[in-house]
């Protein structure tokens, strides 16, 4: 797997890139947001990567920040929502207002996005809703997010629980904040699963 990509940027088009490695070009598929922070052509550059294989293509997803990176790639978890329409999600808005309009169940704000109707951002907002931010720096409140919270999620994802799951569950915690494994353990008593 390719995870990033530092070079020249040799080409530019409405759709991405081609960053030129040691003269070998990778064309890489970025959001507008990335397109706009990615500089100009000849330019050195850094660009985190989501590779997606199928049976007739290798396709390159490219990032300019872990943040919209890993909106990215919990949006593709959502039934229904590939890579592009991903894409287009993070292109239509950043991944911080994104996760507010999630956050806030604003069904007609995210099924303003090509490609996603109002069932599928029904299902986007079930899905994600509480945990996005659980990667963010912040909260919603503005209070920050312990990077405990972040790993209890992310095991609790790894043991094939749903992200809306995941986020249930730790809600209500009130001991230690940094304790992962006292996390991953209130979350699973709260699934039934201990």
């Amino acid at each position: 797997m390719i995870a990033f990509l530092r070079g020249r940027v040799f080409g530019l088009d409405p759709h991405g890139a081609v960053i030129d490695v040691g003269g070998i070009g990778y064309r890489v598929l970025l959001s507008t947001q990335s397109l706009a922070a990615l500089g100009e052509r000849g330019g050195e550059v850094t660009v985190l990567t989501t590779m997606t294989v199928r049976e007739d293509s290798v396709t390159l997803y490219g990032f300019m920040t872990e943040r919209e990176q890993q909106v990215f790639e919990r949006l593709v978890t959502v039934s229904g929502v590939g890579p592009k329409v991903a894409l287009s999600a993070l292109s239509t808005f950043s991944a911080d207002e994104l996760q507010q309009a999630i956050a806030a169940e604003d069904v007609a704000r995210v099924s303003s996005i090509p490609g996603i109707g109002k069932k599928t951002a029904q299902r986007i907002i079930l899905e994600l809703r509480g945990t996005l931010d659980l990667r963010g720096p912040a909260a919603t409140d503005g209070t920050a997010i312990p990077a405990a919270a972040t790993q209890a999620a992310e095991a609790l994802l790894g043991m094939g629980f749903t992200a809306a799951e995941a986020s249930l569950a730790l809600k209500g915690y009130e001991g230690d904040e940094k304790d992962v494994a006292a996390l991953v353990r209130f979350g699973l008593k709260k699934l039934g699963a201990s």
